[in-house]
């Protein structure tokens, strides 16, 4: 049986539950509360969540949406396989790395847990995305194919939580219709509120 090791309020682990859940995988959720030696032996940078898979260990949470799609998702269009559509999932897992994490969810981490050496501006970074994607959502379903993919459980969580970091969706109608419509996947499965 697969391992997930994570914290259920992170959203990097809660983007690889929501693909379990939605490809109907059955996996054991071990809690970890910091850097553990069985931890950084997984992963020496420390980081969750970390997917074991037999004796394939991983770590990153985009990387392990690759992993499942590409293993387990066959037949789905999850991931697409021609070169535009891979192309336009990969640019949303750039921004869930790059401008997510440095928006929604340091802003989240700075007001929940007082977390240092996040940015100061995270609020503004985090309305300046939610901007992007509004208008990008404008005319478009999804954030990169007219159907879900990886792209869009990549970005759901820290952008469904923005709230708890101070940062309200209220200006962003085509936002909160897109969070909705992710809502209502099969096998979707809410990220805890604090």
């Amino acid at each position: 049986m697969m391992i997930l090791y994570g914290m259920p309020l992170s959203g990097h682990v809660h983007r690889v539950q929501l693909l379990l859940s939605m490809l109907g995988i059955d996996y054991r959720f071990e809690i970890v509360s910091g850097p553990t030696p069985e931890l950084l032996r997984l992963n020496p940078l420390g980081q969750i969540p970390i997917l074991c898979d037999g004796d394939l260990v991983l770590a990153d949470s985009n990387a392990i949406l690759v992993y499942l799609a590409k293993a387990y998702g066959a037949g789905t269009l999850w991931l697409p396989d021609d070169p535009v559509g891979a192309a336009r999932v990969q640019r949303w897992l750039s921004i869930a790395a790059g401008e997510l994490r440095q928006g929604p969810a340091a802003a989240r981490m700075v007001a929940l847990w007082q977390r240092s050496g996040e940015p100061a501006d995270a609020c503004v970074r985090a309305e300046r995305l939610l901007a992007f994607m509004d208008a990008h959502l404008g005319d478009r379903t999804f954030l990169a194919a007219r159907h879900p993919t990886i792209a869009d459980l990549a970005c759901y969580g820290y952008v469904a939580h923005a709230p708890e970091g101070h940062v309200s969706l209220e200006p962003y109608p085509n936002v909160r219709a897109w969070l909705l419509r992710v809502e209502v996947l099969p096998g979707f499965l809410p990220m805890p509120w604090i």
